[in-house]
Order: structure tokens, then C-alpha cells, then sequence
């Protein structure tokens, strides 16, 4: 497809050529306003945003246990990290859980994958972005987000916990979001399972090396991570710590 013909989405609405916008809903809402033309267009944002929420909490509702699982964007078919996401798919749709991703290419369309293929649910939260467009073709449910913080929002919400393969920057948002969350305790019960020992040692050891000595993290924030080098591994801790939750209950 020639450039001035991609697709891009944009919540329900599909847009190609010329209809292609130059900024994303995001960056018009967070960019700096030169005059007080916000006061008037702003109050309307808040409608499409309500509308945002309504929509995915009515897509989401009932969802039933799930797991979100994050990984770059850039994986390719042929990667061992491809590979281990397809398998956490699988293991996750067998195990009964849903499978939420971002709904876009590489980690998030190998967990998508492995889940369809094992007969599970297959979700994916996408987000408008001026680089990527739809929802990969393994996403059997899938809600289309302008806002950054609506989706974030479902994530958390409709997610047990968190899977997270080798990615960056929004693998990392989405980690260091989740785990802050916990922290301050907006969230209980939430484990966060990375797979790649190799791969998460370096941010591991300033976390434990840096901020840790530093006093700026108490020692049982650390022990919010846990690392492992397998799908089974990683699968297993969800489910377990999913099953000792209710239990207590």
C-alpha cells in the first residue's frame, strides 16, 4: 500500500489519504494550547473520553479472568521471543484465562495467536497511533482507544495480572505503571511476571543496585517482579497467584 493510502483508525472511524490527520487525539489534548481556544473545545473531550469508558467497560464487562501480556511491537515471527509469546497465549486459553493485549504486531499478535489457536479469548485493546494501524488478525474481541489513559484503564481493570516479554517503551510504561500501582496500593493482589531472565538483569540490578540503596524503594517492592525464562513458568505464577486469591475470598 502506497503511503498516502495507509489505513488509519481513529476510534470507529477509518481515514485514508488526505483524511489522514497529522497530529493523534492524544497530542492535540496534551499539547500546549497558545490561546484559550481549549475552553471551548475541551469541555467536548470530556464527553468523547466518558464515551471511551463507557465503551470498552461495556465490551469488557464480561470478559471473565483474564491476562494482559505486553511485548514489543517489533518482535518478528521468527524470534524466540515470538515464540514464547505464542505459548503464553496458549497456556494462558487453556488454563481458562483470556488474553488481553495491545492488540497490535509482534508480542501482542503472538500472545493473540496463541490463544486463538488454543480455542481461548482472544482480546486486544488497540490505540490510535500515527505508525500502526488496526488490530492484528488474531483478535477475536477488540476495542479501538484515542486516549492513552482510557486503555491503561481497562488493563488494569479487566487484567489479573501481567505477563511482560522483552519490549520498550510502552512494554516499560505499561510495567512501571502497573507496579507503581501496586505500590501505593490502588491495586492488590496483581502479579507481574517477566519473561527473559537475560533480557530484564540490567534494569533489574539498578532497581535493586540503585534505587533500592538509595532508599527510594523498600526492599519488598522488588519482590513485586517476578522473572522467569519460561511461558510455563511465568503462566504458572498467574495462575497460582490467582487461585491463592480466592481462596482467601
Amino acid at each position: 500500500m502506497s503511503p498516502d493510502r495507509r489505513v488509519y483508525l481513529r476510534g470507529a472511524t477509518t481515514l485514508r489519504g488526505s483524511q489522514v490527520p497529522r497530529t493523534t487525539t492524544d497530542q492535540r489534548l496534551l499539547d500546549r494550547q497558545p490561546d484559550s481556544d481549549w475552553l471551548h473545545t475541551d469541555p467536548w473531550r470530556v464527553m468523547r473520553i466518558q464515551a471511551e469508558f463507557v465503551e470498552g467497560f461495556g465490551a469488557l464487562a464480561e470478559l471473565g479472568p483474564a491476562i494482559s501480556v505486553f511485548g514489543s511491537a517489533r518482535l518478528k515471527p521468527d524470534s524466540e521471543h515470538y515464540a514464547n509469546a505464542v505459548e503464553v497465549g496458549r497456556l494462558l486459553a487453556e488454563a481458562g484465562y483470556a488474553v488481553i493485549t495491545g492488540g497490535g504486531p509482534g508480542a501482542m499478535e503472538a500472545a493473540n495467536r496463541g490463544a486463538r489457536e488454543a480455542g481461548g479469548t482472544s482480546v486486544g485493546l488497540g490505540i490510535e497511533l500515527p505508525f500502526e494501524s488496526g488490530l492484528n488478525d488474531y483478535v477475536d474481541l477488540g476495542v479501538d482507544f484515542r486516549y492513552f489513559f482510557v486503555r491503561k484503564t481497562m488493563f488494569v481493570k479487566y487484567s489479573l495480572g501481567y505477563i511482560v516479554l522483552p519490549g520498550g517503551f510502552g512494554t516499560l510504561d505499561e510495567l512501571f505503571e502497573a507496579v507503581t500501582l501496586a505500590q501505593t496500593q490502588k491495586i492488590t493482589s496483581f502479579p507481574l511476571v517477566l519473561i527473559g531472565k537475560d533480557f530484564w538483569a540490567p534494569m533489574l540490578e539498578f532497581i535493586s543496585r540503585t534505587l533500592l540503596e538509595e532508599g527510594m524503594i523498600n526492599e519488598g517492592d522488588i519482590s513485586r517482579f517476578h522473572v522467569v525464562d519460561t511461558p510455563a513458568e511465568a503462566v504458572e505464577i498467574v495462575v497460582r497467584e490467582d487461585r491463592k486469591l480466592a481462596g482467601e475470598q
